[in-house]
Protein backbone atom coordinates (compact mmCIF):
# COMPACT_ATOMS: atom_id res chain seq x y z
CA UNK A 1 0.00 0.00 0.00
CA UNK A 2 1.18 3.43 -0.29
CA UNK A 3 0.61 6.66 1.29
CA UNK A 4 0.26 10.05 -0.61
CA UNK A 5 1.80 13.09 -0.13
CA UNK A 6 -1.89 15.10 -0.18
CA UNK A 7 -3.31 14.30 3.21
CA UNK A 8 -7.45 13.21 2.88
CA UNK A 9 -9.76 12.67 5.79
CA UNK A 10 -9.10 9.06 7.42
CA UNK A 11 -12.35 6.85 7.23
CA UNK A 12 -13.01 4.83 10.21
CA UNK A 13 -14.19 1.35 9.69
CA UNK A 14 -15.29 -1.27 11.98
CA UNK A 15 -14.91 -4.90 11.83
CA UNK A 16 -16.73 -7.31 13.28
CA UNK A 17 -17.66 -11.23 12.03
CA UNK A 18 -19.28 -14.29 14.22
CA UNK A 19 -21.40 -12.43 16.62
CA UNK A 20 -24.17 -15.72 16.68
CA UNK A 21 -26.98 -13.68 17.42
CA UNK A 22 -25.10 -11.94 20.24
CA UNK A 23 -24.95 -7.74 20.16
CA UNK A 24 -22.68 -7.30 23.29
CA UNK A 25 -22.72 -3.85 24.59
CA UNK A 26 -18.74 -3.99 24.60
CA UNK A 27 -18.56 -4.06 20.34
CA UNK A 28 -21.39 -1.71 20.07
CA UNK A 29 -19.26 0.95 22.33
CA UNK A 30 -15.95 -0.24 20.66
CA UNK A 31 -17.76 0.30 16.96
CA UNK A 32 -19.45 3.47 17.60
CA UNK A 33 -18.66 6.94 16.10
CA UNK A 34 -17.04 4.10 13.19
CA UNK A 35 -18.08 5.78 9.34
CA UNK A 36 -19.14 2.45 7.96
CA UNK A 37 -19.16 -1.96 9.90
CA UNK A 38 -18.06 -4.73 8.37
CA UNK A 39 -19.36 -7.79 9.31
CA UNK A 40 -17.21 -10.63 8.31
CA UNK A 41 -20.15 -13.46 8.52
CA UNK A 42 -21.52 -15.73 11.04
CA UNK A 43 -24.57 -12.96 12.12
CA UNK A 44 -27.31 -15.47 12.22
CA UNK A 45 -29.87 -12.86 13.14
CA UNK A 46 -31.26 -9.72 11.10
CA UNK A 47 -31.61 -7.95 14.57
CA UNK A 48 -27.51 -7.85 14.66
CA UNK A 49 -27.36 -6.01 11.71
CA UNK A 50 -29.89 -3.88 12.64
CA UNK A 51 -28.23 -2.98 15.72
CA UNK A 52 -25.12 -2.56 14.12
CA UNK A 53 -26.64 -0.25 11.51
CA UNK A 54 -27.75 2.05 13.74
CA UNK A 55 -24.01 3.34 14.62
CA UNK A 56 -23.09 3.01 10.84
CA UNK A 57 -23.91 2.11 7.22
CA UNK A 58 -23.22 -2.43 7.46
CA UNK A 59 -21.44 -4.00 4.61
CA UNK A 60 -21.94 -8.07 5.35
CA UNK A 61 -21.20 -11.24 3.97
CA UNK A 62 -23.13 -14.52 4.59
CA UNK A 63 -21.03 -16.96 6.65
CA UNK A 64 -21.37 -21.07 7.35
CA UNK A 65 -23.83 -20.31 10.44
CA UNK A 66 -26.36 -18.01 7.91
CA UNK A 67 -29.20 -20.21 7.15
CA UNK A 68 -31.99 -18.49 8.00
CA UNK A 69 -33.58 -15.69 5.91
CA UNK A 70 -33.03 -12.87 5.49
CA UNK A 71 -29.08 -13.08 6.19
CA UNK A 72 -29.30 -16.08 4.25
CA UNK A 73 -29.71 -13.82 1.51
CA UNK A 74 -26.43 -11.77 1.72
CA UNK A 75 -23.72 -12.34 -0.73
CA UNK A 76 -20.74 -14.47 0.04
CA UNK A 77 -17.62 -12.08 -1.42
CA UNK A 78 -18.14 -8.16 -1.06
CA UNK A 79 -15.76 -6.09 -3.13
CA UNK A 80 -15.98 -2.17 -2.01
CA UNK A 81 -13.91 1.12 -2.78
CA UNK A 82 -13.43 3.32 0.36
CA UNK A 83 -11.13 5.79 -0.99
CA UNK A 84 -8.74 4.62 -3.26
CA UNK A 85 -8.55 1.14 -0.56
CA UNK A 86 -10.34 -1.82 -2.10
CA UNK A 87 -11.76 -4.15 0.33
CA UNK A 88 -12.72 -7.65 -0.24
CA UNK A 89 -14.52 -9.38 2.31
CA UNK A 90 -15.34 -13.10 2.90
CA UNK A 91 -15.98 -15.55 5.96
CA UNK A 92 -14.12 -18.20 5.03
CA UNK A 93 -10.06 -17.51 3.92
CA UNK A 94 -10.30 -20.09 2.06
CA UNK A 95 -12.95 -18.75 -0.32
CA UNK A 96 -10.37 -15.54 -1.13
CA UNK A 97 -9.23 -16.83 -4.79
CA UNK A 98 -5.67 -17.60 -5.66
CA UNK A 99 -4.73 -13.71 -6.49
CA UNK A 100 -6.34 -11.04 -4.84
CA UNK A 101 -3.52 -8.70 -5.53
CA UNK A 102 -4.69 -9.07 -9.47
CA UNK A 103 -8.02 -8.45 -9.18
CA UNK A 104 -7.05 -4.66 -7.14
CA UNK A 105 -7.63 -6.06 -3.43
CA UNK A 106 -5.79 -3.96 -1.16
CA UNK A 107 -7.54 -5.34 2.10
CA UNK A 108 -8.94 -8.98 2.68
CA UNK A 109 -11.61 -8.78 5.65
CA UNK A 110 -12.28 -12.71 6.77
CA UNK A 111 -13.92 -14.89 10.04
CA UNK A 112 -14.81 -17.94 10.57
CA UNK A 113 -11.92 -18.84 12.51
CA UNK A 114 -12.41 -16.88 15.40
CA UNK A 115 -9.18 -15.98 16.30
CA UNK A 116 -8.29 -12.42 15.49
CA UNK A 117 -5.23 -12.07 13.12
CA UNK A 118 -3.65 -9.13 11.38
CA UNK A 119 -0.70 -10.33 8.48
CA UNK A 120 0.38 -8.30 5.30
CA UNK A 121 1.09 -10.39 1.89
CA UNK A 122 2.19 -9.23 -1.42
CA UNK A 123 1.28 -5.87 -0.21
CA UNK A 124 -2.62 -7.04 0.57
CA UNK A 125 -3.40 -6.40 4.23
CA UNK A 126 -5.42 -9.86 5.34
CA UNK A 127 -7.32 -9.30 8.67
CA UNK A 128 -9.43 -11.29 10.57
CA UNK A 129 -11.43 -9.32 13.75
CA UNK A 130 -11.75 -12.47 15.60
CA UNK A 131 -15.60 -13.24 17.13
CA UNK A 132 -17.38 -10.42 19.00
CA UNK A 133 -20.14 -13.23 19.43
CA UNK A 134 -20.03 -16.14 22.34
CA UNK A 135 -16.68 -17.41 23.45
CA UNK A 136 -15.48 -20.04 21.54
CA UNK A 137 -12.84 -21.98 23.66
CA UNK A 138 -10.53 -20.06 25.44
CA UNK A 139 -10.39 -17.71 22.09
CA UNK A 140 -10.74 -13.72 22.80
CA UNK A 141 -13.92 -11.32 22.33
CA UNK A 142 -12.83 -8.92 19.69
CA UNK A 143 -13.32 -6.60 16.81
CA UNK A 144 -11.15 -4.43 14.47
CA UNK A 145 -10.45 -1.27 13.30
CA UNK A 146 -9.76 -0.05 9.96
CA UNK A 147 -8.36 3.36 8.98
CA UNK A 148 -8.04 4.52 5.45
CA UNK A 149 -6.50 7.55 4.47
CA UNK A 150 -6.33 8.69 0.72
CA UNK A 151 -4.66 5.03 -0.34
CA UNK A 152 -3.05 3.84 2.65
CA UNK A 153 -4.94 1.16 5.29
CA UNK A 154 -3.90 0.67 8.93
CA UNK A 155 -5.86 -1.86 11.10
CA UNK A 156 -6.20 -2.59 15.04
CA UNK A 157 -8.01 -5.82 16.19
CA UNK A 158 -8.97 -5.47 20.20
CA UNK A 159 -10.04 -7.30 22.77
CA UNK A 160 -13.76 -6.36 23.92
CA UNK A 161 -14.03 -8.82 27.34
CA UNK A 162 -11.10 -10.24 29.25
Amino acid sequence: MTSRTQRSSATRIGLISDTHNLVRPEALQYLSGCHAIIHAGDICNQAVLDALARIAPVTAVRGNNDIEEPVAALPTHVKLTVQQVTILVVHDITDVGDDPRSEGIDVVVTGHSHKPAISERDGMLFVNPGSAGPRRFKLPISAGMLIIEGGHASVAVDFLVT
